[in-house]
C-alpha cells in the first residue's frame, strides 16, 4: 500500500513538482498554463527574444513600466525565459529542456513541431511520459487543420453567434474571447487527467484540442435542444430558450437581473409581490406554459418591475429565495463585498512595476491553497534562472548565448 502524503499534504500546492514547458501564446495556450501554474506547477513560459508573446503588445492599458494588461490576464504563476526557436542552438537548448519537463503545451499551426523534428515520438524518447498538449483553431486532422486559428472566427463557425444577440438585432459574440477561455479550461482538465493516469502507472498522452470543437461543445444545452427538436434555436437576447422568466429587467433606476427557475421560486415571488393570482393562471403556473406565453410573462413583470427602485426588487428576492442580482459595471464588481470577500482581486509584488493588480484565481481549495509566486514575468526575466537551475549555464554562457541572438 501507497503510504506517501497525498498530493498537498500539509497545505502543498496540488501540482508542486510537476514541470510545465509552455511554447503557447496570446490566450488559450496560456490561460490552460495559467491554471497549472496557479496550481502550483513550475511554468517555463518559453517567448522570442526581443518580443515575446503577442499580447505583450496588445494594449493600451499598460503599466507604469509598460506591460500590457492583457498580457497580465493570462500569465500569473510563471517564469520567463527567451529562446530564439528558428536557431538552431535555441532548439538544441529546447529540447534539453524538453528533457526535465513533465508537460508540453503549445498552440503553434499544426505540424510546427514535427517541422522541428519534435513529432510524438520524438517527444517521448526526449521525456518518456511527457504529455503533450497541442491546442490550434482546428485540431491536428481534419480539412481545416492548417488553417490559422482565431477566437472570433470560431464564435461565427460554431454556430454560438447565431444565438446570442438581441431578437431584432445582429448576430454577436461574446464579450470576451470564450472560444480561447473555454480550450484553455478544457486542455488544462485533458492535462489533469493524463497526469492522474500516468501517476497510476500510465505513459505519455497526446492531448489535441481545437477552438472550434470547444466552442461547440460550450453551447451545451442549446446545441442538445437542437439535436433532440431539428429546430434552429432563435436570438433569445439575455432571456433563456427554456426558463420562463430568465432575464434582465428594467427597475425603476436600473436595469437587473432575475431568475425564477422553476415553478416554486415563481410561486414564491408571486406571493412575495402581491401577485399571487399570476401562479394560479393556468398560463403561467408551470414553466412549459410560461415558455409558450413569453411575451405575455415578460409584459407584466416589466410593468411590474418599473414601479421600484432595482435594490427593492433584489431584497424582496433575497428574502424570499429568488436569484436576482443588478448588472454591475465593473468597478461595481470589486466594490461587492462577495467578490472581496473571496479574494478576487489580488495585488502581486511585481519585478518592474512595485505591484500589479490581477484577477484572482476562481480556484478555491482550503486544504491545498492557490498561492501567487509568479506575477506575469518582464520579458526573459528568468532566462539565465532556468538555464543554470535546469542544464547548468554559467552567467557567461548565457551572455554569450544573448550576444548570439539565441536567448
Amino acid at each position: 500500500m501507497n503510504t506517501d502524503p497525498p498530493p498537498g499534504a500539509a497545505g502543498q500546492p496540488l501540482l508542486q513538482g510537476v514541470r510545465v514547458i509552455d511554447l503557447s501564446r496570446v490566450l488559450a495556450g496560456p490561460y490552460c498554463t495559467q491554471l497549472l501554474g496557479d496550481l502550483g506547477a513550475d511554468v517555463i513560459k518559453i517567448e522570442q527574444p526581443g518580443r515575446g508573446d503577442d499580447t505583450r503588445q496588445w494594449g493600451p492599458p499598460y503599466t507604469a513600466s509598460g506591460e500590457a494588461a492583457y498580457f497580465l490576464s493570462a500569465n500569473r504563476n510563471k517564469r520567463s525565459l527567451t529562446l530564439n526557436l528558428k536557431h538552431a542552438r535555441g532548439l538544441e537548448i529546447l529540447r534539453a529542456l524538453i528533457g526535465h519537463g513533465d508537460v508540453l503545451v503549445e498552440n503553434f499551426k499544426a505540424g510546427t513541431l514535427e517541422e522541428w523534428g519534435l513529432d510524438y515520438a520524438a517527444l517521448q524518447q526526449l521525456r518518456p511520459g511527457l504529455i503533450c498538449c497541442s491546442i490550434t483553431g482546428y485540431g491536428q486532422t481534419g480539412p481545416y487543420a492548417a488553417r490559422p486559428g482565431y477566437d472570433f472566427i470560431a464564435q461565427a463557425m460554431s454556430g454560438f453567434m447565431s444565438v446570442t444577440g438581441a431578437p431584432d438585432g445582429e448576430p454577436q459574440r461574446a464579450g470576451v474571447a470564450i472560444a480561447d477561455l473555454s480550450a484553455g479550461l478544457f486542455a488544462s482538465n485533458a492535462i489533469l487527467a493524463a497526469l492522474v493516469a500516468r501517476a497510476n502507472g500510465g505513459g505519455g498522452q497526446r492531448i489535441d484540442v481545437a477552438l472550434l470543437d470547444s466552442q461547440i461543445a460550450l453551447l451545451s444545452y442549446v446545441m442538445s435542444n437542437f439535436l433532440v427538436s431539428g429546430q434552429l434555436p432563435q436570438r433569445q437576447g439575455n432571456a433563456h430558450p427554456n426558463i420562463v422568466p430568465y432575464q434582465e429587467f428594467k427597475a425603476r433606476d436600473i436595469f437587473f437581473a432575475f431568475a425564477a427557475g422553476n415553478d416554486l421560486q415563481w410561486q414564491k415571488f408571486c406571493a412575495a409581490a402581491g401577485r399571487a393570482a399570476w401562479a394560479a393562471d393556468e398560463r403561467f403556473a408551470t414553466n412549459p406554459a410560461r415558455v409558450q406565453h413569453r411575451a405575455e410573462v415578460g409584459r407584466m413583470l416589466s410593468e411590474l418591475f418599473a414601479t421600484r427602485d432595482a435594490a427593492e426588487w433584489i431584497a424582496l428576492c433575497e428574502q424570499a429565495g429568488i436569484p436576482a442580482g443588478p448588472i454591475n459595471t465593473l468597478e461595481r464588481v470589486f466594490a461587492d463585498p462577495q467578490v472581496q470577500a473571496r479574494a478576487m482581486r489580488v495585488d502581486v509584488p511585481h519585478a518592474l512595476d512595485g505591484s500589479v493588480p490581477l484577477v484572482g484565481s476562481p480556484l478555491k481549495i482550503p486544504t491545498a491553497p492557490v498561492q501567487m509566486r509568479h506575477a506575469p514575468p518582464p520579458l526573459g526575466h528568468h532566462t539565465q534562472e532556468i538555464l543554470g537551475e535546469l542544464l547548468g549555464f554559467t552567467a557567461a554562457q548565457v551572455a554569450e548565448l544573448r550576444s548570439a541572438g539565441v536567448v
